[in-house]
C-alpha cells in the first residue's frame, strides 16, 4: 500500500512539471504571466517600439508591385538575385549576363551554408536546378503590405523590394514552406539562427516603420528571450 501511494504521488509531481512546462505554450495568457514574452536588448527595445496592429488586411495585395529584381539600384548590371547569390554563398563561380549589357555577375555555381536549415546546399545555375536556392524576403511582401506597404508610393514598395536588408539566399523548400507567414507562424528550422532572423525582421521593420501583430510581437519576444545580446543586422 505504501509503494503503490508513494508510485501515485511521483505520478502526480511529474504531472505537475509538465504541465508547468506545457501550459505556457499552449496558453498565451498563462505565457504572459510567466513572463514567457519578456525580453531584454537591443532587438527586444526596438520590437517594443513597433506600432501593434491585430486587423491587417491584405486587400489589393500585388507582388508584382513591389517589383522584385527588376530594379538594379546600385547600378553594377547585376540582378538583385545575382547580388544576394554572389554575397550569401562561398566558392562563387561567375558568368556573363547577356540580358543586362554582358556584365559578369551572373552566378552559374556556388555554396550555400544555409541559415534556415543548418544545411550545405552546392548550387548551379539551370532550369531544374536553380531552384534549390531561393531568395527569401525576410519580412514577406505580404506581411509587409498588411502591415503599411499597402499605403506606399510605389517607389517605396520597389525599394523595399529590392532591399538587401530583407533579402537571404535560402533553402528553396524551406522557403516555400515559410511562404508569407510571419514569426506568429515560421521560424527557421535551425535553432540556432531563430534569434538572427527575428532581429533582421525587427530591424526591417524598424526601418519601413511597418507593424505587427500582437502575436507577432509575443513569438519574436519569446524568441529573443533566449538571447539578450543578440544586436540588430548591419546594412
Amino acid at each position: 500500500m505504501a509503494v503503490r501511494l508513494v508510485v501515485l504521488l511521483l505520478c502526480a509531481a511529474l504531472a505537475g512539471v509538465l504541465c508547468g512546462l506545457a501550459l505556457p505554450r499552449i496558453s498565451p495568457p498563462l505565457a504572459r504571466i510567466t513572463g514567457q514574452y519578456v525580453a531584454t536588448g537591443p532587438v527586444a527595445q526596438a520590437l517594443a517600439a513597433l506600432p501593434v496592429d491585430d486587423r491587417p488586411s491584405k486587400r489589393g495585395y500585388d507582388r508584382d508591385s513591389f517589383g522584385y529584381n527588376t530594379t538594379d539600384d546600385d547600378g553594377n548590371g547585376c540582378t538583385i538575385r545575382d547580388d544576394v547569390l554572389a554575397r550569401d554563398m562561398k566558392a562563387v563561380r561567375l558568368g556573363a549576363n547577356r540580358q543586362s549589357g554582358g556584365a559578369v555577375c551572373q552566378v552559374r555555381s556556388g555554396e550555400l551554408k544555409d541559415p534556415y536549415t543548418g544545411e550545405t546546399i552546392r548550387f548551379v545555375r539551370g532550369p531544374r536546378t536553380s531552384s534549390a536556392v531561393q531568395i527569401d524576403h525576410v519580412v514577406a511582401l505580404e506581411n509587409a503590405w498588411q502591415s503599411g506597404a499597402s499605403q506606399w508610393s510605389v517607389d517605396q514598395r520597389r525599394r523595399f523590394g529590392n532591399d538587401r536588408l530583407n533579402l537571404l539566399a535560402v533553402d528553396g523548400p524551406a522557403n516555400q514552406e515559410k511562404g508569407a507567414a510571419s514569426a506568429a507562424y515560421w521560424l527557421p528550422g535551425n535553432r540556432g539562427y531563430q534569434c538572427p532572423y527575428v532581429a533582421r525582421q525587427v530591424e526591417v521593420k524598424s526601418e519601413y516603420r511597418l507593424s505587427v501583430t500582437t502575436q507577432e510581437r509575443d513569438a519574436i519576444a519569446k524568441v529573443l528571450r533566449t538571447c539578450p545580446t543578440q544586436r540588430l543586422p548591419d546594412r
